[in-house]
């Protein structure tokens, strides 16, 4: 399963998020909420269900909404200096490894320093949060390839040794594969071979950026003054309100409200069971979520998914024509796979003894077999033909 990380300094909101993110709907019977440790739990993405076209719905989405899940880890509170262990630098490195990709939340209502005490908001510039992050990956990724660099210069030397495989087994820990580090070495401008360990740094950052791919979310963004939150969303991150998100969610699993997350907006069954300061504060949030079409919390997750990791939803069934698996459920499963992914990639997916025995695949919707190298397409509903059952 994907694994996403909310990353940040102290007091950004990050946990209120993270709580607002991992609430699943009610009617999500799947994927109940779990928390999987302190600080590990399961978000979804959103994607429409393919069973709103056909006769029979599927069962496993909420009114044509399809939730896919995905795991997401609150990391510890990031401050300057964290990977020289200052505050709990070497927690939240540690968590970081596990990561696929990492949702950066700043401030941006700027009510917090950049270690994450306390002011008023509009007292701070939660830009300057942003290249904080950046500089504490790389120099923690650095000071672990240092280590390492003398040996590695002595095995260079030998012409059977790849300095790409080499270092991308030392740093196999954090995901870095051999295509990462040459990429990374190609923009850095370096032979890694004769590259001395004090010229690391700048390659250390871009191999971190490929490796770690990151998302800002300008949280608190219903707090922030119109200058910040101009400034913020100017500069490509998405805002957020993970405290908006998460008082919506609690009221609809209370059915105070109809709200399914990722909605621009909610309604309200029945007003006359609210009472007047539930009523003030959900007026409160729908004319912020009517500025900002929502309050980007589904949003920054969709798009760390779907943009930053290139996935596509995939559905696989047994019965192409009534697109059901075995027992007769309609599209019960849908996988998140990298974009360029075939028909055999998908059995793999499914289950490797369906990889191993692979046949041929058929498009459910064009009813046409397909090639075993073919490139899948998002939303694609392909049964395997396989010699295993």
């Amino acid at each position: 399963m994907i694994t996403l990380a909310f990353a940040g300094k102290p007091n950004c909101g990050k946990s209120t998020l993270y709580r607002a993110a991992t609430l699943a709907p009610a009617e999500i019977a799947n994927y109940p909420f779990t928390t999987i440790d302190a600080n590990r739990g399961v978000a979804y993405v959103r994607v429409p269900c393919p069973c709103t076209s056909l006769a029979h719905r599927c069962g496993v989405c909420t009114d044509g909404i399809r939730y896919i899940a995905v795991h997401l880890i609150d990391v510890a509170g990031l401050v300057p200096e964290a990977h020289t262990g200052k505050g709990l630098g070497n927690q939240f490195l540690d968590h970081l490894r596990q990561a696929d990709a990492i949702i950066q939340v700043i401030d941006a209502s700027g009510s917090t320093d950049i270690e994450g005490n306390p002011d008023n908001p509009g007292t701070y510039d939660p830009m300057e949060e942003i290249p904080m992050l950046k500089t504490e990956m790389a120099m923690w990724l650095f000071g672990i390839i240092e280590k390492h660099w003398p040996k590695m210069q002595r095995q260079a030397q030998s012409r059977s040794f790849s300095i790409y495989t080499g270092l991308a087994e030392v740093l196999a820990g954090l995901s870095i594969r051999d295509e990462h580090v040459m990429e990374a070495e190609r923009e850095a401008g370096v032979e890694l071979r004769l590259t001395g360990s004090g010229d690391l740094i700048e390659f250390s950052k871009i191999l971190m950026r490929l490796a770690k791919p990151t998302i800002v979310a300008g949280n608190k963004a219903d707090l922030a003054p119109p200058e910040l939150l101009a400034k913020v969303k100017g500069s490509g991150a998405i805002l957020t309100s993970g405290a908006a998100e998460l008082a919506l969610r609690t009221a609809a699993s209370s059915q105070m409200i109809v709200y399914h997350p990722g909605d621009a907006s909610f309604s309200i069954p029945d007003e006359g069971k609210l009472s007047s300061a539930q009523k003030a504060g959900l007026l409160k949030m729908k004319e912020y979520m009517d500025a900002q079409g929502g309050t980007g919390v589904q949003d920054i997750i969709n798009k760390a998914v779907f943009e930053l990791l290139d996935m596509i939803v995939l559905y696989p069934v047994e019965d192409e024509t009534h697109l059901t698996d075995g027992q007769g459920r309609v599209l019960p499963d849908a996988f998140l796979m990298k974009k360029g992914s075939t028909p055999r990639d998908l059995a793999y997916q499914v289950h490797s003894d369906i990889g191993k025995g692979f046949l041929y695949a058929i498009d459910a919707k064009t009813k046409m077999r397909i090639k075993e190298n073919a490139v899948l397409k998002d939303g694609d509903i392909i049964k395997i033909v396989s010699t295993a059952k």
